[in-house]
């Protein structure tokens, strides 16, 4: 009797499913024909349309974003697989956990230049943790275990998968392939992807305790390690100040008495005043960028720094650091929280930086006849209360979303080292799809909605209930805030006053589409997002309204120009 045989697309279903993988986002192409004529009959996995894939790899991010699991999106080969390239860029530069699958050509044909023949493998692998090209359908069960597991171990990011057409239809004995499933089980050797270093535990407690002014500057680090219910009580054990990351916001509730707000280019002025003064930052799961240190010679030049993250290469690559802790957040969180965390007297130190928060709170422009978008954020803050998934595209709207909504549950998508134009609409479809039962808007600008705008397509098709908010000043903005800034106002090929018409769009696209143009508009607003359905919603907001605080690129906090952004900002800090 012939024994039951399954082809390699099948076994490549097969493993993922295995895995916990329940949705994957994809569009289809001659070298993936075979794994799709497998989804034809695979319930057991949900496919999503994308339509294109540069979609595809942003809604598998945004699904990674909001459940915590591993994103998979799935491309053919050449043009197919380098569309999904910023999307693996993207993920790579915010620690995302990412598994791109694409279709290659057969293995017969590599190297001669075959039609849509593309090497996807040389071209990602600065942007992966690992990738890999599967020339054995033997190997494909423990190349696939070994991508998914370290795609979500140590510090996460995107894994890349490259399956020639042929070893999707070759076959093999199911038998065979179980064997080779459980014979490979054993992924211990990737168990951690770092080595650990908790050798300073003590010495970071001994300089909490001398510390007078400590400052604590959260990460997204504290959201991938899970470690947010740590983390909280490490604070209010404490009672030391904290101030975020763009990535990190929500770790900490933004309406707590000692949160400070947004940290660096565009952070608060409470927030970068008090890194003038600290005399010990607390850094947990980031990187020290430079949209946050500024100017690194002039970066909290008075504090020593304590600096705790999973990647080893991250400590001292920007900066000085006193004590490095190399471990999993949430053990390191554990452990101290677990001893006794003495403090010294930082009373007057919290009393100042309160005041702070007083003196320069951020204020809402208020302009006759025009919306401003900081108002339309603050009337959307006080309707979602916290209690929503918001995504960003990336420019003014996403400083101004980060300063202006109060984020509690860590529930922030945002491209933040990619800088990805584009990201925001499919983002918030992965991040909907990925948690259906949750409230999802997308703030994006105007210019950036049109980069991925065809993926308003799966709202109609899949049901989900996104809500698009478009900040429409008719400019690319940050670009534009940057040219009146720095360049005398020369504003080359930065005007959208060519904008195709959106509520004929989301006609178009068979989507609800509602314009906001003044005060009394805003009422619509409890109506929109309470709603059950998909909805763009075009906000036309002030053309020259720019962002505020600002601290110009490689300047220092002193530099930081406060006017029209903060009440009471005084110009020399």
């Amino acid at each position: 009797m012939e024994k039951e045989k399954i082809n390699g697309a099948r076994v490549l279903l097969e493993c993922l499913y295995r895995l916990g993988v329940k949705d994957i986002f994809g569009y289809p192409g001659g070298s993936v024909i075979p794994i799709y004529d497998e989804l034809y009959s695979f319930s057991k996995i949900n496919h999503y349309l994308a339509r294109h894939e540069q979609g595809a790899s942003h809604e598998a991010d945004g699904y990674a974003r909001a459940s915590g699991k591993v994103g998979v999106c799935i491309a053919t080969s050449g043009p197919g697989a380098t569309n999904l390239v910023t999307g693996i860029m993207t993920a790579y530069m915010d620690s995302i956990p990412l598994l791109a699958i694409t279709g290659q050509v057969n293995r017969s044909m590599l190297g001669k230049d075959s039609f849509q023949e593309t090497d996807i493998v040389n071209i990602t692998l600065p942007i992966t943790k690992t990738n890999y090209q599967v020339m054995s359908i033997e190997d494909l069960p423990r190349i696939v275990k070994e991508a998914y597991h370290i795609a979500k171990s140590g510090r996460p990011g995107p894994v890349l998968i490259d399956i020639p057409r042929d070893i999707q239809l070759e076959e093999i004995e199911k038998e065979r392939f179980e064997e080779l499933y459980v014979e490979n089980l054993n992924l211990e050797s990737y168990k951690k992807g770092y080595v650990e270093n908790l050798k300073y535990l003590e010495k970071a407690l001994k300089m909490i305790k001398e510390s007078k002014k400590p400052l604590i500057i959260s990460g997204a680090g504290v959201i991938h390690s899970k470690a947010v219910n740590e983390f909280r009580e490490f604070v209010n054990k404490t009672q030391i100040p904290v101030t975020s990351t763009l990535l990190g916001l929500g770790a900490f509730p933004g309406d707590e008495k000692l949160f400070l707000g947004m940290l660096g280019m565009h952070g608060t002025a409470p927030a970068n005043l008090a890194t003038l003064e600290a005399d010990l930052i607390i850094g947990m799961g980031f990187r020290f960028d430079d949209r946050i240190t500024g100017n690194i010679n002039k970066f909290c030049p008075n504090a020593k720094i304590i600096h705790i993250d999973i990647d080893p290469s991250e400590i001292e690559k920007n900066i000085r650091v006193d004590v490095p802790i190399v471990s999993d957040l949430k053990k390191v969180l554990k452990l101290l929280n677990e001893k006794k965390i003495e403090v010294g007297n930082i009373k007057e130190w919290t009393n100042k930086l309160e005041n702070l928060k007083e003196k320069y709170s951020l204020i809402i422009p208020d302009k006759k006849g025009v919306l401003t978008p900081q108002k339309v954020l603050k009337n959307i803050d006080k309707i979602i209360k916290g209690d929503a998934i918001v995504t960003t595209d990336v420019g003014q709207h996403q400083m101004w979303s980060a300063l202006h909504l109060t984020f509690k549950n860590h529930s922030l998508i945002s491209s933040g080292g990619g800088g990805t134009m584009g990201f925001g609409l499919p983002s918030a479809i992965g991040a909907q799809v990925a948690c259906p039962n949750k409230k999802v808007l997308a703030i994006v600008g105007d210019g950036g909605i049109q980069m991925n705008i065809q993926e308003l397509m799966l709202l109609k098709k899949y049901n989900l209930p996104v809500k698009v908010f478009i900040m429409n000043n008719f400019y690319l903005g940050m670009v534009r805030q940057w040219q009146e800034l720095f360049h005398e106002k020369r504003y080359s090929s930065v005007n959208l006053d060519d904008n195709p018409d959106f509520m004929l769009l989301a006609q178009a696209y068979g989507i609800k589409g509602v314009t906001l143009k003044n005060e009394m508009d805003l009422k619509k607003l409890k109506e929109i997002i309470e709603s059950d359905e998909s909805v763009l919603v075009n906000c036309i907001v002030d053309s020259e309204e720019n962002v505020y605080p600002m601290i110009p690129a490689g300047k220092s906090v002193e530099d930081m120009m406060g006017m029209r952004g903060v009440k009471d900002y005084d110009e020399n800090i």
